[in-house]
């Protein structure tokens, strides 16, 4: 992570139990478009399979990058299937990460 303060996106969601499929190519497909997105930085994502809820954590450099992913026209229309059809709910938080660090120390 670079030694600058970068921008979280935090998706905290709960999946509905059908549109399994349909589900996992759009999401195949947003990691893709994010990882492509000017000023992305990385993205940690995981999900329960028994309680089916599932947290994503994408960063930015700032929040310029974030504002332009959130408008991204693909993006919007995976926004509009995940109330449709893919979520039972979610939150998103933006935040700014002002330190990370971990172990160990060369990962």
């Amino acid at each position: 992570m670079p030694d600058r303060p970068l921008i979280s996106v935090v998706f905290v969601s709960r999946r509905r139990a059908d549109h399994d499929d349909e589900y996992g190519e759009m999401a195949e497909r947003m990691e893709i478009l994010v990882r492509e997105q000017p000023g992305f930085v990385d993205l940690v994502s995981v999900r329960d399979p028994v309680t089916r809820r599932g947290i994503t954590v994408a960063y930015f450099e700032d929040e310029a990058s974030v504002a332009a992913w959130k408008a991204n026209p693909e993006h919007a229309e995976a926004q509009r299937l995940g109330v449709a059809d893919f979520y039972e709910s979610y939150d998103v938080t933006v935040a700014e990460v002002r330190r990370q660090y971990g172990f160990p120390a060369n990962r």
